[in-house]
């Protein structure tokens, strides 16, 4: 039975017990996020906090806060999707479950976007942009922020729900220099379909009006950050994903979607930026104040009963890892589609999703070449070229005919298995001078940075070692070593200075390495703290890539550069300290978390989460 509303969803909820109702008054200012942080991080469940200081309404988060939640939620949809996918990739799976096939067709055509009759509830009731849950998740964050919006914009001339671009881009909704209860911070980063609509507006004499829903049923929220072809309409999809029409209308050329407990609508100051943020985000740093569109608030609508819907965003894995947990679900059947040959893509959540990617491909080609990596070169291209995996800085990609059982969730098998065969003579591959993500600081400017990608295939080159050479103990550089993964060491060393500088130092570096005996050693890690970035894998996986630019911070021992390839051929070396440039990390303010450790305390229900 599909959810006709977010309220629905949390009634559902109850009755499984996986909705946690605080009853007292919360502080959105920081005080309700780390109250979110604590039920999450012990595997809550759904929160509804019924007094919000400053709102009259209420607030629920961590909906999503698990594998399991999540996929109950979209259980009735989950399977019908993997169908619908088959059919897609192969028509003749029409024959082959008819029946099957029959009762799906029902379900996609309900999610047909449906004008509603007559004015819909949401149009009845308005308030401000001040009267909201105007919740601050982290101290540095410039202000309160929308961090779970629908953001609805047409291009230019156009009202065909077929054109219309959904996506989740985070609104701030005070601080800085926007107009108290009048402008609105719009952040979207590069690669989103908005900014092709407000390219197209800066060269139109229209204004550039958007609709920010915020809440509806669950399927609002996911597929405004579902990565959806061109050609896909994102409001069928969103009917789709709830089995159910988009329901929508429109009032003074705004569009307003039906079903959804707030509608933001405003108009976009073109060809006008104000800064925005800083924001506590993904990677687990702040994304600093840059500057961006904002809008002009028109009118702020709700529903009768409405739910503010929100999340904390953070170092991962937090409550929107669940997002890609349930596309995965969803897509897996289209990745050897979608890019020919490859059989497994895995954005790395530990290290932030884009830093990171790890993928099996094929050599279906050249059987009788030298064994070396081909074909997985041109699937990687494919993989770097294509929509969100576009923003990936690290690329590892291999092919798994030695072993049939390789993982890329496996992440310390697919680790060993790579190490155990990359020539690093010749199998890095950079892409200088690039655009990376928005939110990523490892680069010398904002969007700026590089790519490498890691190639593998064949047969083992090298064997992997758990020990640390003893020899390195008398390396002055080096105050403290530490063994990540087998064949992988973490080196601490003094503080980076600045480029120019560990440049020099890193060079000498290499050549005095390059005496050393690296029998079992693939890769050495530079690090501001190696035993607490030896202590898990997430915590190695988020500093390496995390703070590294690989054109910038990759050396390694006996390294060369030939035909303007470069390589090594000893140990890679991956500078993976803290820079100038990088963004400050995550940390919870220690008043706020004291005021919470002790509400935790005084009410027994929520002891559990300590």
């Amino acid at each position: 039975m599909p959810y006709h509303s977010l309220r629905a969803c949390l009634l559902d909820l109850e009755k499984k017990s996986e909705l946690l109702k605080i009853p007292f008054e919360t502080d959105p200012n920081l005080e309700m996020a780390a109250i979110h942080r604590r039920i999450y991080s012990k595997n809550g469940p759904a929160i509804l906090f019924e007094k919000v200081s400053g709102s009259p309404f209420e607030a629920c988060s961590n909906v999503f806060g698990t594998h399991a939640r999540s996929e109950y939620i979209f259980r009735a949809v989950l399977k019908k999707m993997e169908h619908l996918i088959k059919i897609k990739l192969d028509p003749a799976e029409i024959i082959k479950s008819p029946l099957k096939s029959l009762s799906t067709l029902p379900f996609a055509l309900n999610g047909l976007p449906r004008k509603s009759w007559g004015k819909p509830e949401i149009l009845k009731n308005e308030t401000s942009i001040l009267k909201l849950p105007l919740i601050k998740s982290w101290p540095m964050d410039g202000g309160a922020f929308v961090t779970l919006p629908q953001v609805i914009s047409f291009p230019p001339q156009s009202k065909d729900v077929k054109q219309a671009n959904v996506g989740m881009y985070r609104i701030q909704l005070n601080g800085n220099d926007y107009l108290s209860d009048q402008e609105v911070g719009l952040h979207y980063q590069i690669h989103r379909g908005i900014g092709i609509h407000h390219q197209a507006y800066n060269h139109s004499q229209e204004e550039f009006k958007v609709s920010v829903g915020i809440g509806g049923p669950p399927s609002h929220t996911l597929a405004s950050i579902f990565p959806l072809p061109e050609s896909l309409s994102e409001l069928l999809f969103t009917g789709i994903l709830g089995d159910r029409a988009y329901r929508y209308s429109w009032e003074e050329d705004y569009f307003i979607p039906s079903d959804v407990d707030f509608c933001i609508t405003g108009t976009v100051v073109k060809n006008e930026l104000k800064s925005e943020g800083p924001f506590g985000d993904h990677l687990g740093y702040y994304s600093l104040g840059h500057p961006f569109p904002y809008l002009k608030v028109h009118k702020v609508y709700h529903s009768p009963y409405p739910l503010w819907h929100f999340t904390v965003v953070g170092r991962p894995p937090q409550e929107d890892s669940s997002f890609g947990h349930l596309i995965h679900q969803m897509v897996r059947e289209l990745t050897p589609d979608e890019f020919k040959g490859v059989k497994e893509i895995h954005a790395v959540d530990a290290a932030g999703v884009h830093p990171l990617l790890l993928a099996i491909g094929s050599e279906r080609y050249m059987p009788f070449r030298d064994i070396r990596p081909e074909e997985i070169l041109t699937q990687a291209m494919h993989i770097l070229g294509k929509g969100q995996t576009s923003l990936a800085k690290y690329l590892m990609i291999t092919t798994n005919e030695e072993n049939q059982n390789l993982s890329t969730k496996n992440i310390p098998a697919y680790f060993d298995y790579v190490l155990r065969r990359i020539d690093f003579k010749r199998d890095l591959h950079f892409i200088t001078n690039t655009t990376i993500d928005t939110l990523d600081y490892s680069g010398d400017f904002l969007n700026q940075g590089s790519k490498l990608i890691m190639a593998a295939h064949g047969s083992p080159i090298r064997s992997l070692s758990t020990q640390i050479p003893s020899a390195l103990e008398e390396l002055t550089e080096f105050k403290n070593i530490k063994i990540a993964l087998p064949g992988i060491l973490l080196c601490e060393m003094s503080s980076y200075t600045n480029q120019e500088n560990e440049f020099k130092n890193l060079t000498a570096l290499e050549n005095k390495l390059s005496a050393y005996d690296w029998n079992g050693v693939a890769m050495i890690v530079l690090v501001d703290d190696a035993g607490w970035t030896s202590q898990n894998l997430n915590n190695f996986l988020w500093v390496t890539f995390t703070r590294s630019n690989p054109a910038n911070d990759i050396f390694g021992v006996r390294s060369f550069t030939k035909n303007k390839h470069w390589g090594c051929d000893g140990p890679l070396i991956i500078d993976a300290r803290k820079k100038p440039q990088h963004a400050p990390e995550l940390i919870e303010d220690p008043q706020v978390e004291e005021k919470v450790d002790q509400l935790f305390k005084k009410h027994a229900y929520l002891s559990p989460y300590l």
